[in-house]
């Protein structure tokens, strides 16, 4: 379907996204919830280190509207199955109770298997995204600090 550009508008389609764009229009949808839903974000990180202060696991957040969400989580492939994952997951999902957050969510297409196990239910999925894989849409309600 063709659309029709607005008179006095002008259309461009850029391959290559700069980051700025991005943020400049990150900021525009922000400014455009603060007039009905107004958000507070609260960006963090944990990050995990061995002996020699080399990074061996990370994860990186935010917090707003009473959610975590989980934006990544790594650890190196020398200490997976070790614990790290779900040490990383659960000082995340404490900070979140701590600061009021009843819930966390994230999307993932390679450890659905590793959130199911840590509580996290689907509750949305994403067919071939990317190419014979399925992103997994998770979340899970968040106990009372203690």
């Amino acid at each position: 379907m063709q659309a029709t550009v607005p008179p006095g508008l002008q259309l461009t389609l850029q391959t290559d996204s700069p980051s700025t764009f991005r943020d400049e229009l990150g900021q525009l949808i922000n400014a455009f919830h603060e007039e009905t839903v107004p958000r507070h974000v609260v960006r963090f990180a944990v990050r995990l280190h061995d002996a020699g202060n080399q990074l061996v696991g990370g994860l990186s957040g935010t917090l707003t509207w009473g959610w975590l969400f989980i934006e990544t989580l790594w650890v190196h492939r020398n200490q997976r199955s070790k614990g790290a994952g779900r040490v990383l997951l659960a000082r995340a999902e404490g900070h979140a109770a701590e600061n009021g957050c009843h819930s966390a969510w994230l999307d993932t297409f390679q450890s659905r298997a590793f959130y199911e196990a840590q509580g996290y239910t689907v509750f949305g999925a994403l067919e071939d995204y990317p190419v014979g894989q399925t992103r997994a849409f998770l979340k899970k309600r968040l106990g009372k600090p203690g």
